[in-house]
């Protein structure tokens, strides 16, 4: 059974303020919590409403206090709540590394994530503008590769500064056709910027050469998630 204290911590990890005081945030749904267990975070607690005794850090609650607890609107049978990544820091490797510059969507974060793991990419660098890694949401859009990419926080600018070595390959409508100039080179930093509003303009002196992926149809742009699979594929199909 569920103490007050502990229901309203669980549900006050929903929002970032307190994820970022207790240093904690969640996890939901049977698929996650078994990827969770196999990953290197530590787990400071897991609930259920099924009979998990056998597995260590259980509670076993009821289904009205997992609905009391759950950022899901349609609960999962088990929650945890998990301690977050601290002190990560860029590790260079002869690789693809994505940069997201302004990404406030959980869904596309999420979804470049589990994009990044599907390709091989272990490492995301975000503005602090983007969205929170922990957020629920972009939790539950990885499917689980949050537990295999490190993604952590910088000052965009002061870090391409402090890599001034490798190259920034950035989307943009106006970039060269990436179909017919296999420009990528391995070791390389693609730079995703917000669809509303594009890269930031003081990270412009930065970028090596701008890339596009070509248009076919009506569309004025294409899905920020869509078009990162979409260029982490082409890298992929020129350095396997």
């Amino acid at each position: 059974m569920l103490s007050n204290q502990q229901r309203k911590y669980v549900k006050s990890l929903q929002l970032k303020k307190f994820r970022t005081q207790y240093g904690t945030f969640l996890v939901e749904g049977k698929k996650l919590i078994e990827e969770l267990r196999m990953s290197d975070f530590e787990i400071e607690q897991i609930y259920s409403t099924e009979n998990l005794q056998q597995i260590n850090s259980v509670v076993s609650i009821s289904e009205a206090e997992m609905k009391s607890i759950s950022a899901l609107s349609t609960p999962s049978p088990f929650l945890a709540v998990v301690k977050q990544k601290k002190n990560l820091v860029y590790q260079e490797k002869n690789n693809l590394t994505l940069v997201l510059d302004q990404i406030k969507d959980p869904g596309n974060l999420g979804t470049i994530i589990r994009t990044a793991d599907w390709f091989g990419i272990s490492q995301i660098i975000c503005s602090h503008n983007c969205v929170d890694v922990y957020n629920p949401k972009v939790v539950q859009a990885t499917m689980g590769s949050i537990f295999r990419v490190s993604v952590f926080y910088d000052e965009l600018e002061e870090f391409f500064k402090k890599n001034k070595q490798i190259p920034v390959f950035a989307a943009d409508l106006d970039g060269k056709n990436v179909l017919k100039t296999p420009i990528f080179q391995k070791k390389s930093f693609m730079l995703m910027g917000s669809e509303s509003f594009g890269i930031t303009k003081n990270l412009h002196q930065f970028i090596t050469q701008k890339i596009t992926i070509p248009s076919y149809g009506s569309a004025e742009s294409l899905n920020v998630s869509v078009a990162t699979g979409i260029l982490c594929s082409i890298y992929r199909q020129q350095f396997t």
